[in-house]
């Protein structure tokens, strides 16, 4: 489909009614991303990105992470069981992708993160920022970052408690005080799903299960001495089917077998804020670490660890940091990782980046970046990113664009090999030089929000593996030529009336190898739509989600791994809720309402139809 018919799909999805309203503008509380140095505001971010807030997520239904990330333009979720649920971004590759929780890495080492389990009840909000982000992240954020905010409280102290049953059962339970010098919050989760046959041959259920626990504490010392800590576990096993390598069709590749796996996720965060000069100087001294363990009953035990040491200064350039239309800020990071791939070896970057942000009364916001990585085992690389964001002047249009580069270091399995596979030590960083342009609207008087962003990312580099050995004895190659990503990105939200809310989004993407070949797991088209009505005075609420993907490609194991159109489908959640009292509320959803058949990837089948009913208790 050319770039210009999706261009005009984009413009059809502007509300058609175009006549003002007496109702009151639908404005958005201003949000702080974590997307830079120091924090920024959404409205002076030039990069294309997206928020999902508490109520964003209560009215879609979703209670995993993954779910909830399926409607967010720019995004491909793939399913192939509760082991691999990835994630990626514009294209890019699962690893291509940084997740965060709380700011700190959800994956140790050098491997993507696998959100199968990783469910909703702790979460605040989900900060999605989409293209290069290297510069700020890391090496690992080449083609965007997903922050995970997980519930700290208000004032006082919070409680929350929550269960829901269905195919399985989920309980969650949260607990916070806070005053004006600090807080401390405690999140618990517990969930049991018992899953579907993800084989599709009606053979047993392949389950999940899920413990994790969070504390998160911060205390003023003083009035310009902020110190405060994080420490999360999450345990999960799973039960998945046996690759069958002679298959000869979908139907028959995975075997209705009773293995299990498990994972081990362990992270913590300390960290120092200082003020000095009356606040013109901010400074962020922390130190992270996060382990990752898994265990698989068909292979051996790996484990990883990843330790970051930064410290951060900004000082405003005509006033104090916070509130300067200037401030310049750098950076120095240490980060040592290591893997049981390769138990004699570890790997080292030392980092220094800086930043620079000016607002100007023209309504013009840049945010410019500049990072060098010291790598101890491969070529050193430096990265670029450049933000814009103008609110034009007396008019009801934001204007933004980016660009920049993003870098991904080779893994531990690529340079040092495992699992059959011998390593390259020779391998190059992959590179993703990536662009977008977009517009913000206001419409209807304000009623309506629409965005519209054209993107392209370049990725030179790529790392491959081959089945067989290589001329230089290896099994892994920096791939020669250029994977090209192009496409839109479409979010919309309209209140058609007190009561009545719509939303709609669409991303159109191609994305080619080199050769020109389609790349596997990028859906051509993803189309979302969503209803959300209050009822009974604003006690209860409905909602209904539709979502449509096609043009999505994979590899067929039983044909040489062949790309294949997987069959286009179309799938409706419902859910809703209702205000008991003032602290309880009942919930209840179904996910698959038409409960049909469809595969995000060949071989594996997904979840049919499921209802759940719960109760949310909070005071």
């Amino acid at each position: 489909m050319p770039m210009r018919l999706s261009l005009l799909l984009c413009c059809a999805l502007i509300p058609a009614p175009l006549l003002a309203q007496d109702d009151a503008p639908l404005v958005l509380d201003p949000i702080t991303l974590q997307a830079g140095l120091r924090p920024i505001l959404e409205s002076a971010y030039g990069r294309a990105h997206t928020v999902l807030t508490a109520n964003d997520l209560a009215r879609q239904g979703a209670t995993t992470v993954a779910d909830a990330l399926r409607r967010v333009p720019g995004l491909a979720v793939s399913d192939s069981g509760h082991g691999l649920t990835a994630l990626r971004i514009r294209g890019g590759e699962g690893n291509h992708t940084l997740v965060l929780i709380d700011g700190v890495r959800a994956s140790a080492g050098d491997g993507e993160y696998y959100f199968s389990g990783l469910d909703l009840t702790s979460v605040e909000r989900i900060e999605v920022l989409r293209g290069p982000q290297s510069v700020f992240f890391g090496a690992d954020a080449s083609s965007g970052v997903v922050n995970i905010i997980t519930r700290k409280g208000g004032p006082g102290r919070s409680a929350r408690l929550s269960v829901e049953g269905g195919n399985g059962y989920a309980a969650s339970a949260f607990v916070s005080q806070r005053d004006e010098r600090g807080g401390v919050a405690l999140n618990l989760s517990r969930r049991d799903d018992h899953g579907f046959d993800i084989s599709g041959s009606g053979g047993e259920k392949d389950g999940l299960r899920r413990n994790s626990a969070q504390i998160s504490v911060d205390y003023a010392l003083t009035d310009t001495l902020t110190m405060g800590a994080m420490l999360r576990r999450a345990s999960e096993d799973y039960d998945y089917d046996a690759d069958n390598w002679a298959a000869t069709s979908a139907e028959d590749y995975l075997i209705d077998s009773d293995d299990r796996s498990a994972r081990m996720e362990r992270a913590g965060q300390i960290w120092l804020d200082h003020q000095m000069l009356d606040g013109r100087l901010l400074n962020r001294l922390s130190f992270d670490r996060t382990q990752y363990d898994f265990n698989d009953n068909r292979w051996v035990e790996t484990e990883a660890r990843t330790d970051l040491l930064k410290l951060r200064s900004t000082y405003g350039l005509d006033g104090a940091a916070d509130v300067a239309s200037q401030t310049l800020s750098f950076g120095l990071e240490r980060r040592r990782d290591e893997n049981s791939l390769a138990s004699q070896q570890n790997r080292r970057t030392v980092s220094a980046v800086m930043e620079y942000r000016a607002a100007f009364a023209s309504g013009l916001d840049v945010q410019f970046g500049l990072r060098h990585d010291d790598n101890d085992l491969f070529k050193d690389k430096t990265s670029w990113s450049l933000g814009l964001s103008w609110q034009l002047p007396q008019a009801p249009l934001r204007l933004h664009a980016s660009a920049g580069t993003g870098i991904v270091n080779p893994t531990y399995l690529e340079l040092f090999g495992g699992y059959g596979y011998v390593g390259n030590p020779d391998l190059r960083p992959e590179e993703n030089r990536g662009f977008d342009l977009g517009v913000e609207a206001s419409l209807l008087d304000g009623q309506a929000i629409l965005d519209v962003t054209i993107f392209r990312d370049d990725l030179e580099n790529e790392i491959q593996p081959s089945e067989l050995e290589l001329p230089d004895g290896t099994n892994y190659y920096n791939q020669s030529g250029t994977s090209k990503r192009r496409g839109v990105e479409v979010a919309g939200q309209w209140r058609a009336t007190d009561a009545l809310t719509l939303t709609t989004d669409y991303t159109y993407l191609d994305a080619t190898e080199p050769d020109g070949s389609v790349e596997v797991r990028r859906p051509r088209h993803q189309f979302g739509l969503g209803v959300n009505y209050l009822v009974a005075e604003g006690r209860g609420s409905l909602s209904a989600e539709l979502l449509h993907v096609s043009g999505n490609h994979d590899g067929q194991p039983w044909s040489g791994y062949q790309k294949k159109e997987l069959p286009s489908y179309t799938l409706v959640n419902i859910s809703g809720g209702y205000d008991l009292t003032d602290q309880v509320r009942l919930t209840g959803r179904v996910t698959n309402l038409f409960d049909r058949d469809h595969e995000e990837v060949w071989g594996y089948a997904t979840r049919g139809r499921a209802a759940y009913l719960g109760l949310v208790a909070a005071w």
